[in-house]
């Protein structure tokens, strides 16, 4: 059965059915099997058996990864080869066939050992690998026929050391890859010599070229003893580059490359090397020796254009100019270059151009364009000759050489006449010639091709070019040169094309700032009414305001539009209306810029927002004192909105002048407690913190409910709570804001309300009752006895007004009660009556210190 599984398993076909792990498991088995069944005293061909499923065993795992598990089943052949080897010798046999049989065992023994050789590898055990490799190596003599195999193993081991980055262990391996390989020149050619000292080289090189330097070039030497290889050529003059190599002997070198007939391609590519690594001399030269030797070949315009190009990367212009005119004047006089290379110089020369146009350097760019030009013959068309002409048209735009520029724009549209950028040239050209009749022909025609559902070589493939960026340079372009008509209407059809409802907004926005640009300019009263101006500035001022209301749910558009319409009214004549929409107007967007602020993720973002804000509020200020002047404006929160606006300003920044601010604010007659209260809220909203500013307000605010002739429970319980909770905040001593005697008499006043008036909010009872309770435990644990019992026993008459929370505190506290004047009791018995006195002396200066922990939930 073992037997008939392991057939199976080493089967061909069996690989379509099952991969190579499960193949390990079925050998596996089938190994462990055999040896089961056949015993300590198996026969010789048993054994043979064993040996060889062992090896196929554990070559399979080492190939799916588990180095391990094989190791085991060569230690098992190992074994087995010693066992069988015993068997022989022990046999009668004539000397001849026992040579043959130790061969055979040996030949065994050599596998195992590469085997094993290749199961450390997987394991990164390089001692144990190179132990196996060196006995096989030893074994070679009598087995010449493995010379081969051992080879190309130790060739391998060294590609995928050096794969790991483990230089030195590669290096090893392919050393001994060499001298292996040279002990039997009939197995190894010198093809596979010298690949493996190439290879040897590059590690030297990778590892470290200072220091491995000339075992490298040694290497590289060599091989090329072995067999000259093109490779080999490249990777010895990279090799000389990296030491002090004279540059004679770099010329020596490449003199040596023309004397072994290597190929164009090739030599072009080692001049190339030479001229990055700074080698120019020698690079120049050889590429000047090139030109001369391969001058009858077809393929010599492939050097010229390889020459030009180096001489332009270091900057010798006037030398590559020299070499395009030779090249041009060649192509215009029979000496054509190939389609391929034609195409190489435009882009050679299309990046010299597009350099010196980076820099705004439009003469030289127009140069370089020049002689791509040259290379088209008359009447050629087609779209990168378009291309080139509209390159031109740029440069001559920027020249202001209108003419060359309509000239080049022309030729252009012969070549590609439905293409937008040249349409957009044309409406460039217009625009600078100040031709507005022109220019909206050109935007129509611009806007026409646009939109057309199969545009035409356009290029329109990425974000960049789509139709309404394209637009939006035009009206940008318009505003920048005065066209302010012209502008407009790109703006139109950038919104009628737009399906971005973002965009739109952006574009509305571009199309105000061109009629704040227009209304800015001198009037002239010859060609316009005052009241026509006056009109159209209301119209722009009025769709203004319309959008920012319609963009509510995007406050940043909504504040552009409110700016857009304040600057577009104060083209207006200054009335009351007018006022109260520009202070309606900077109002709000002061209001945008502080919630946008208060939202900011960087100081330095919200500053900014705050500034801005401040800006705002102080032009809104002084419209508020014109418009105050105009009627009677007491119901208007205008002023109450612009004092909280700077005071939030001026908290966030931690302004200087803060305290002088609220002095002014102090002494208003008409500030309500919601006022109050709201500045409470600010003063203590991060990153601003004012404690005693937000105490002061809660006091201002305070006195006024109470001189309410109904006071509103809820407004006043919500006011109570937040002043209590300021004075006494956990674990900070706030006599400085509030004495103790002081917030005594803020629960006095609460527990009166209680009282007499319905309606008090129960869950504030409850809190007043806490914190009442808990100002009372704090003070037993500073020994402050008498005020300890006088704060319990108002929790107790906070108790009392509770509804349905009564039942549920009312047992805790009189257990927490009890026990407190128990031990209340035990404290005031320990102390004389002279103590007693002064203890209760002491109390009614309590400290104004507060509980640093509730002790009542």
């Amino acid at each position: 059965m073992a037997v008939n599984l392991w057939n199976w398993a080493v089967t061909k076909r069996v690989g379509l059915l099952i991969n190579e792990e499960q193949k390990a498991k079925l050998c596996h088995v089938a190994c462990k099997l055999a040896c089961m069944c056949e015993g300590s005293v198996a026969s010789e061909d048993a054994i043979r058996r064993q040996i060889l499923m062992n090896m196929k065993t554990g070559k399979v795992w080492v190939n799916v990864g588990n180095a391990l598990i094989a190791d085991e089943f060569f230690q098992a052949a190992m074994a087995s080869v010693e066992q069988l080897y015993v068997i022989l010798m022990q046999r009668g046999s004539s000397e001849a066939h026992l040579t043959m049989q130790k061969i055979a065992v040996e030949t065994d023994i050599f596998k195992v050992l590469s085997y094993q050789a290749q199961s450390a590898i997987a394991q990164g055990d390089f001692q144990r690998a190179s132990t196996c490799v060196l006995r096989c190596k030893d074994m070679l003599m009598r087995l010449p026929q493995m010379t081969g195999y051992l080879h190309i193993l130790c060739y391998n081991f060294g590609v995928e050391t050096q794969k790991q980055n483990k230089y030195e262990e590669s290096s090893f391996w392919l050393r001994q890859s060499y001298d292996i390989g040279k002990m039997d020149k009939n197995s190894v050619g010198p093809e596979m010599l010298a690949k493996v000292l190439r290879l040897l080289a590059t590690i030297y090189l990778d590892w470290d070229d200072k220091k491995y330097y000339d075992k490298a070039l040694s290497a590289i030497n060599l091989a090329k003893k072995e067999h000259l290889n093109p490779a080999g050529l490249f990777l010895r003059m990279k090799i000389l580059l990296k030491g002090e190599t004279a540059n004679e002997d770099f010329l020596e070198a490449v003199l040596e490359i023309l004397y072994l007939e290597m190929s164009l391609d090739f030599c072009l590519k080692i001049a190339k090397l030479l001229i990055d690594h700074e080698r120019e001399s020698v690079g120049f030269y050889f590429l000047k020796i090139i030109c001369e030797h391969f001058k009858s070949s077809e393929s010599i315009g492939k050097a010229l254009l390889l020459h030009i190009d180096l001489l332009l990367q270091k900057k010798e212009e006037l030398l590559a100019k020299e070499k395009i005119e030779e090249i041009i004047l060649g192509h215009q006089t029979g000496k054509q270059l190939t389609t391929v290379l034609v195409e190489w110089l435009h882009e050679i020369l299309w990046e010299k151009a597009a350099k010196s146009f980076e820099v705004q350097n439009y003469a030289d760019a127009l140069h370089w364009y020049c002689y791509s030009l040259r290379l088209y013959s008359s009447g050629h068309t087609d779209l990168n000759l378009a291309r080139l002409q509209r390159n031109m048209a740029s440069c001559y735009l920027h020249l202001k050489q209108f003419d060359k520029a309509k000239v080049a724009v022309t030729e252009a549209e012969h070549c590609d006449p439905t293409n937008i950028f040249t349409q957009f040239y044309m409406f460039k050209i217009a625009i600078l010639e100040e031709n507005p009749d022109r220019a909206l022909q050109a935007i129509t025609t611009l806007k026409n091709l646009l939109t057309d559902e199969k545009p035409e070589n356009n290029d329109l493939l990425t974000d960049r070019s789509s139709p309404t960026m394209l637009l939006s340079l035009a009206a940008q372009f318009a505003l920048e040169n005065g066209q302010q008509i012209v502008a407009e209407k790109a703006l139109e059809y950038l919104a009628q094309h737009s399906e971005d409802p973002q965009q739109v907004l952006t574009y509305q926005i571009l199309l105000f700032d061109a009629a704040l640009q227009k209304f800015a300019q001198p009037f002239d009263e010859e060609t316009s009414t005052l009241d026509s101006k006056t009109d159209e500035v209301q119209w722009f001022r009025k769709i203004a305001w319309n959008l920012a209301v319609q963009s509510d749910k995007d406050p940043v558009t909504m504040r552009e539009f409110f700016i857009l319409s304040y600057k577009l009214s104060q083209f207006c004549p200054s009335d009351q209306v007018i006022l109260i929409a520009q202070k309606t107007c900077l109002l709000m967007a002061a209001a945008v810029d502080l919630e946008q602020g208060r939202k900011a993720s960087t100081t330095s973002e919200q500053t900014r927002l705050l500034n801005r804000a401040l800006e705002q509020i102080h032009k809104c200020n002084d419209i508020w004192n014109l418009l105050k002047q105009t009627g009677d404006f007491s119901n208007d929160p205008c002023e109450t909105l612009l004092l909280l606006y700077e005071f939030e300003v001026k908290a966030k920044m931690n302004d200087p002048s803060l305290d002088s601010f609220l002095e002014s604010v102090w002494e208003l007659p008409h500030l309500e407690s919601k006022t109050f209260e709201t500045i409470a809220s600010l003063a203590v909203e991060t990153p601003a913190y004012y404690p005693s500013i937000a105490v002061k307000a809660l006091k201002r605010a305070l006195v006024l409910h109470k001189k309410q002739e109904s006071i509103d429970v809820l407004k006043y319980s919500k006011c109570v709570h937040n002043l209590i909770n300021l004075s006494l905040p956990n674990g900070t001593s706030s006599a400085e804001l509030c004495p103790l005697q002081e917030v005594w008499g803020y629960f006095e006043d609460a527990l009166s309300l209680i009282s007499h008036t319905e309606g008090y909010p129960e869950i504030e009872i409850l809190w007043l009752m806490t914190k009442s309770w808990n100002t009372g435990i704090f003070m037993y644990s500073r020994s402050k006895y008498v005020s300890a019992e006088k704060w319990c026993d108002l929790a107790f008459r906070f108790l009392d007004h509770l509804g349905a929370l009564k039942r549920s505190c009312e047992t805790q506290m009189n257990i927490l009660h009890s026990k407190l004047m128990e031990a209340l009791d035990k404290k005031k018995a320990s102390l004389s009556n002279e103590e007693q006195e002064l203890l209760e002396q002491a109390d009614e200066q309590a400290s104004s210190q507060q509980p640093e922990e509730d002790v009542l939930s």
